[in-house]
């Protein structure tokens, strides 16, 4: 492939990526994965999904989760590129960075992920693991995984709202009498 050629397939496949994570379509999405794909969570580093068979499930469940998904920026030329996008999980907003590294035939071949803010990774985190072991016919595993995330996002959620405000370096400080 000449570098002109590959650089449209590079292209090609951008735009094809973002059009299926802006329609929630796992099955768009996995004709821009190369079959050894690796993906890269910002949710864990104890696995990684490899291949496209479970990285299109990871996709599945992730769009069950994540709606609303705008790119709002897109970086790199050639075989690196780096998009992000505005959307929601559940009630909360999140912005996702991916990282991606494309093959020389123009098709994903890693793709590493990066969220915030933390109540909305916490929301993700608390809903796609229950529906990934869901779709692995392993329900008894999901219900203990929700019941062990889902405090961790009730407490950012709260955090974020009710306590981190108050380190806000614009917010008036109270003047509390000094002694001396």
């Amino acid at each position: 492939m000449d570098a002109v050629s590959e650089a449209d397939s590079y292209d090609e496949t951008i735009a094809a990526w973002q059009a299926a994570g802006e329609s929630g379509d796992a099955l768009a999405a996995a004709r821009c994965l190369a079959d050894d794909v690796e993906v890269i969570s910002p949710l864990t580093a104890q696995f990684r999904f490899r291949g496209r068979d479970q990285v299109v499930e990871m996709l599945g469940a992730a769009f069950d989760v994540i709606s609303g998904i705008r790119f709002h920026t897109a970086v790199g030329t050639g075989y690196t590129r780096a998009l992000f996008y505005h959307a929601h999980a559940g009630r909360e907003e999140i912005e996702e960075a991916q990282l991606l590294r494309l093959d020389p035939a123009g098709l994903i071949h890693e793709l590493t992920l990066f969220g915030r803010p933390m109540p909305g990774l916490a929301a993700v985190m608390a809903d796609i693991g229950p529906r990934l072991l869901q779709r692995q016919g392993r329900p008894g595993l999901a219900r203990v995984v929700n019941l062990a995330t889902r405090p961790l996002a009730v407490i950012t959620r709260l955090g974020e709202r009710r306590l981190v405000p108050l380190a806000d370096p614009d917010r008036v400080k109270p003047r509390w009498p000094r002694s001396q």
